[in-house]
């Protein structure tokens, strides 16, 4: 059964930075895809990076690109998210989602089937 669990989320003023991580377990095929996203209160879920396990390719949302680094550490089946110059608008929860597919950008909270529990992150101006 997978599972994910993340960790790492707080309070930071606006400038600072936050590293969030989602340990990982029983992940059993090569192709997955580990993502980040976050949700803001009363608006829609929204995607923020995800990496491919095998190869350590990434990709982010446009948002947030520059400022958020995606990183692996496989013997530790940990997925980081660092996130510098955070700005009032990063609020949010954020999750960790596991998906599959060799190639194909998975930015869709769909293209996900499991999920962690979250993280809150809060920037303050």
């Amino acid at each position: 059964q997978v599972q994910l669990a993340e960790s790492g989320g707080g309070l930071v003023q606006a400038g600072g930075s936050l590293r969030l991580s989602c340990a990982a377990s029983g992940l059993t095929f090569s192709t997955h895809v580990i993502g980040w996203f976050r949700q803001a209160l009363g608006k829609e879920r929204e995607f923020v990076a995800h990496i491919r396990w095998t190869s350590g390719i990434t990709y982010y949302a446009d948002s947030v690109k520059g400022r958020f680094t995606i990183s692996r550490d496989n013997a530790k089946n940990t997925v980081y998210l660092e996130m510098n110059s955070l700005k009032p608008e990063d609020t949010a929860v954020y999750y960790c989602a596991v998906g599959w597919s060799p190639y194909r950008i998975l930015d869709r909270p769909r293209d996900y089937a499991y999920w962690g529990q979250g993280t809150q992150v809060t920037v303050s101006s």
